[in-house]
């Protein structure tokens, strides 16, 4: 019997998806099982820096992006303290020249809605919405994955299987049962509020991070400008897992109460009339990403703080390093497959190591207070905003 030369992926996020688009490209037969019915919104806004645009322009999406995606002029960062802009770092068409990639603000439905359409458009992909992982055995041929519709049960031959499947993966629970997500202490509020509501300073094709005591408010223009998205980050010992949960508007515009917050910033936390919640959940450094012919990617490997922006971006340099490593596989079969996920997991660590290292410094940096916040605000204006952006040539700059 022939060795099967598809590829299962649990999944249909953006690792996932991208993941399926990358694999397709390297000659494989890809299947995405998605537990959902049909693919849905999970939070409103994401930030695609070049390393991460560059990955999706390689994959043929800029056509189905473009027209969705915003290209931001700067980053203001902000400071709660003095109520004032520090720095104003430069994006748009200069920093996308220098990158060779744009740095895309896009509303998260948009970017799953474009790579969906590209996966149903790819006659090696097929996408099973209603599906789910559910075992998965070894055998001299490959694997065989066992998966569940409704009160059907089916098993099919792979020869991989990736776990693109979130923070609480059923594939790293199968793999690792050991392995649980942390929770950080952190809560993130997010709503969106229609462009028109806020005075034009507060509506500019620029990225808001506003620094304050123990919490920061990041905003910025989604749906062609016509909205903007605004996620708090709060302290809090709410831990309830999940995407989003309801969450209470005076509860968050308690968190940014005058006697700590600018008038800006409340305005625009007073301006959103749904507010949704999720508590932040990170997956332990240092642990497996692979098994044998199995491997993790994403938030399924290392979920991580999103206070460098690269959640998304992380989950799509994965997928465009997977593809790669298995796609130079030349021997069908197990050894060549296991040997080609350990590639992968050694390629990817540091860099994720460095990035989530960043986040959560960031995170720190962030939420200073007193003479700290003081002496913060300080250094980032003495810096300038050109060193300041230098700072993250590293993450942007990344090619495979």
């Amino acid at each position: 019997m022939a060795v099967s030369r598809t590829i299962i992926v649990a999944g249909a996020g953006i690792g996932g998806l991208t993941a399926s688009l990358a694999l397709a490209r390297q000659g494989f037969r890809v299947v995405v099982l998605e537990k959902a019915e049909r693919l849905e919104e999970a939070g409103a806004g994401l930030q695609l820096s070049p390393n991460a645009s560059r990955v999706l322009i390689g994959l043929g999406l800029q056509p189905r992006l473009a027209p969705r995606a915003i290209t931001p002029d700067s980053i203001s960062i902000i400071s709660a303290r003095s109520g004032g802009e520090i720095a104003r770092l430069p994006l748009g068409d200069a920093a996308t020249s220098k990158a060779g990639a744009p740095y895309w603000v896009v509303h998260r439905a948009d970017l799953q809605a474009a790579l969906q359409a590209e996966v149903n458009d790819h006659p090696d992909i097929e996408l099973r919405l209603g599906c789910q992982f559910e075992d998965v055995g070894t055998h001299a041929k490959g694997l065989t994955v066992i998966q569940r519709s409704g009160n059907t049960r089916q098993q099919e031959v792979a020869l991989a299987l990736i776990g693109a499947d979130g923070i609480w993966s059923a594939v790293r629970h199968h793999l690792f049962p050991d392995v649980q997500p942390r929770f950080s202490g952190l809560i993130a509020w997010r709503g969106t509020l229609d462009a028109t509501q806020l005075p034009r300073e507060y509506t500019s094709r620029r990225v808001q991070l506003w620094m304050g005591s123990n919490a920061h408010l990041v905003a910025y223009p989604i749906a062609g400008a016509r909205q903007i998205n605004v996620v708090a980050i709060v302290s809090g010992t709410w831990n309830r897992p999940g995407w989003s949960a309801p969450g209470e508007a005076n509860e968050i515009k308690n968190a940014f109460a005058a006697a700590r917050w600018p008038a800006g910033a409340r305005m625009m936390i007073g301006a959103v009339d749904e507010w949704r919640k999720w508590a932040l959940f990170t997956v332990p450094e240092g642990g497996e990403w692979t098994d044998g012919a199995i491997a993790l990617l994403g938030d399924a490997a290392h979920a991580m703080l999103p206070f460098a922006a690269q959640g998304a971006g992380m989950a799509i340099e994965d997928a465009a390093v997977l593809a790669e490593c298995l796609g130079a596989t030349r021997n069908e079969g197990d050894p060549s497959m296991t040997n080609a996920m350990k590639i992968y997991a050694r390629v990817r660590r540091s860099r994720i190591s460095r990035v989530q290292r960043t986040a959560r410094q960031n995170g720190r940096i962030y939420h200073l207070t007193g003479p700290m916040a003081f002496a913060r605000d300080l250094a980032i204006k003495a810096m300038g905003p050109q060193r300041m952006l230098a700072r993250q040539a590293w993450i942007y700059d990344w090619r495979m």
